[in-house]
């Protein structure tokens, strides 16, 4: 049994999404408030997080980028009235995997959540390995990376997206697969936000961001690592 937290602050639609997962077999619980969701994410820790971003008292970008930084890598899928690509990427860039707008289809919301705990369930059945290049040590058992033996802050999507292609082993990664394995996305409209991810990567581990030599461009077709 998954334990799932709905942060909604409309009565109807948190009482229906508690009912809906709680007859697919989950125990669900649910927060009305920003500060509330924050506080029993912290908590009870949760399998995955469905989001609101429009939340009375502290906003729903807030709650996610506070749990983001304070480590917490369980999945979100952010559920909203807001449907704006640059909402969209700016919920992504803050560390969501999924993002759904209002209204919504109930049994797609369904499927999406199956598939972040599949994903979540395969993450962690995963052994442990370590993968080094250059200064750098990525451990997948702590979900830690090391670069000249001193730990980097990274947030729970960047590591995904080291991770991801550190496991190509200097294969090349296409953008499709990149945002598809990482985000849950392949649209192109997205696909910025990995941009973004790859860049601020470049400048906690390479020793020059502007001439990279481990985490390469291969122009119109995606990136690889040179391990």
């Amino acid at each position: 049994m998954s334990r799932i937290l709905v942060v909604e602050d409309s009565r109807d639609v948190a009482h229906g999404l508690r009912r809906n997962l709680e007859a697919a077999g989950h125990h669900v619980y649910v927060a009305r408030t920003g500060h509330t969701g924050l506080e029993t994410a912290r908590r009870a820790i949760p399998d995955l997080i469905v989001l609101d971003l429009l939340l009375p008292g502290i906003d729903g970008r807030d709650v996610l980028a506070s749990l983001r930084d304070e480590g917490y890598a369980m999945p979100v899928l952010v559920l909203t009235a807001l449907g704006d690509e640059s909402t969209k990427v700016h919920g992504l860039d803050l560390g969501a995997d999924d993002y759904m707008t209002k209204p919504f289809a109930l049994r797609e919301l369904l499927a999406r959540v199956r598939a972040l705990l599949r994903r979540r369930a395969a993450t962690d059945d995963e052994p442990a390995m370590a993968y080094r290049f250059g200064a750098v040590v990525l451990d997948t058992a702590t979900r830690s990376v090391m670069r000249r033996g001193r730990p980097l802050a990274l947030r729970p999507k960047e590591f995904d997206l080291l991770l991801a292609l550190a496991r190509r082993a200097g294969a090349i990664a296409t953008r499709a697969e990149l945002m598809t394995e990482v985000w849950g996305y392949a649209a192109d409209a997205m696909s910025r936000t990995l941009d973004a991810h790859i860049a601020m990567l470049r400048r906690k581990l390479e020793a020059d961001a502007a001439a990279p030599r481990h985490l390469l461009t291969v122009r119109a077709v995606g990136y690889r690592i040179v391990m």
